[in-house]
């Protein structure tokens, strides 16, 4: 005799009116634009107390959209990877390997080349990642440090190896760099930009706003950053619209259920890591070749961990890590660009920001954050009355400040993957 099992069914997902399961957490179009415009009315109120003209300028906004790139690409690497299951803190070794490949390839041959040498390089980490983790059953975030410690040693000596004698060295390389790379293509929208630059000048309330940051977005656009925005729209197309993309979250979310429906854990798991590791390559290549045109030794400086920043911001999803990335970036191009004055701008801005999150947690019930909130946003508004600049050493430090501040604020929220770093064995469910 054989004995009967009853399988309890889960819980059905909540209908919507129309029928369809409701969406958790998720922000409708409307809500999106929404936020964008009561941020942008913000800015702008903030841009016009202070006087700190250069907050949403052209130069301001195009310098911050060439920083999130790199930041943005390795968190869209942390979330291929993730979603499949495996944590990558070693995006910064793999970025590291993107910069040397497109300074070393670049160089020498062209950029394009340099660019695929880059992503390959990445694939390359990726893959010792995955068959130390995947194969090997390695812990994830033991074997991600010793890749980038591995990467850093294996560039420095290939760099005094290859640019530090014959025509590299003639070209400008040395054992910390390598000579320059071609430029690659830009663009601009021909009458655009002067036309919104004119309108910026007059400093108008909103209006002027937004030609800044328009005309910031749209003048000399590299290629590379055009790709890099494509690349965001496939991985949402094809990890959320396609059965593969079903399939490798599946491999993140329950592997041992993803088996049973034949799919092939280990294969997805590669795949995810193997993608990871190229797109973080294709940020360090952006670095070596849109950033400074050349390879240089610790030219990453962090953006690998920044990157896993923004993609935790984003609760593993495309569209929040990009904002995530934007406003590393944008905070990263006002302590570079402007210094201690813009910075103390954006003090205010924080003020205004945390009374907002005190009075929703307030809303929520939630008390003790409230006045957590609302005592950090007092303490940011003394500081702001009695200062006329911020400190340079703080400005330094803004970019990381922010990363902390935005990982606190949006704790609450996140969901990652269920099987996010867990070491899985074929069978192991059987």
């Amino acid at each position: 005799m054989t004995a009967t099992t009853t399988v309890t069914p889960p819980p059905a997902a909540p209908k919507a009116p129309g029928g369809k399961p409701a969406a958790r957490g998720r922000l409708s179009v409307a809500k999106i634009l929404l936020i964008v415009a009561a941020a942008l009315v913000l800015i702008s109120a903030v841009r016009v107390l202070t006087g700190s003209q250069q907050l949403d300028s052209e130069g301001q906004i195009a310098a911050a959209l060439g920083l999130a790139v790199p930041i943005g690409m390795a968190g869209l690497a942390g979330l291929w990877s993730e979603r499949a299951g495996v944590v990558n803190i070693g995006l910064e070794g793999m970025m590291i390997l993107g910069t040397f490949g497109a300074g070393w390839i670049g160089w020498q041959t062209s950029p394009w080349l340099g660019l695929l040498a880059g992503v390959a390089f990445g694939v390359v980490g990726g893959l010792i990642h995955a068959v130390v983790t995947v194969t090997f059953g390695v812990d994830h975030i033991v074997s991600g440090v010793a890749i980038t410690l591995l990467a850093q040693g294996v560039t420095q000596y290939l760099a005094k190896l290859f640019f530090n004698h014959g025509d590299a060295l003639n070209k400008g390389g040395n054992p910390k760099q390598s000579p320059p790379v071609d430029s690659l293509p830009q663009f601009t929208v021909p009458g655009l930009s002067s036309g919104l630059n004119s309108i910026a000048k007059h400093h108008w309330f909103l209006v002027s706003d937004l030609a800044g940051i328009v005309g910031g977005i749209f003048t000399k656009l590299s290629v590379l950053t055009i790709l890099a925005a494509v690349l965001f729209a496939l991985t949402w197309l094809v990890l959320w619209r396609t059965s593969f993309g079903l399939r490798l979250r599946s491999v993140g979310e329950n592997p041992v259920a993803a088996e049973s429906l034949g799919v092939n854990v280990y294969a997805y798991k590669y795949i995810g890591v193997m993608i990871s590791g190229g797109l973080a390559g294709f940020g360090g290549a952006f670095l070596a070749m849109v950033s400074s045109h050349f390879y240089l030794e610790g030219q990453t400086g962090g953006r690998g961990y920044i990157g896993l920043a923004a993609m935790i911001f984003g609760n593993w999803r495309p569209g929040g890590l990009a904002m995530g990335a934007g406003l590393f970036g944008f905070s990263d191009a006002l302590q570079l660009r402007s210094g201690g004055e813009t910075v103390h701008a954006l003090l205010l801005l924080l003020v205004v920001l945390l009374v907002l999150l005190g009075a929703w947690k307030a809303y929520k019930k939630a008390m003790v954050q409230a006045i957590v909130s609302g005592a950090v946003a007092a303490l940011i508004l003394v500081w702001y009355l009695l200062t006329d600049s911020v400190p340079d050493d703080f400005v330094g430090a803004t970019p990381y400040v922010v990363t902390l501040l935005v990982l606190s604020l949006s704790a609450q929220r996140l969901r990652m993957p269920k099987a996010d770093g867990l070491r899985y064995r074929k069978g192991q469910g059987s």
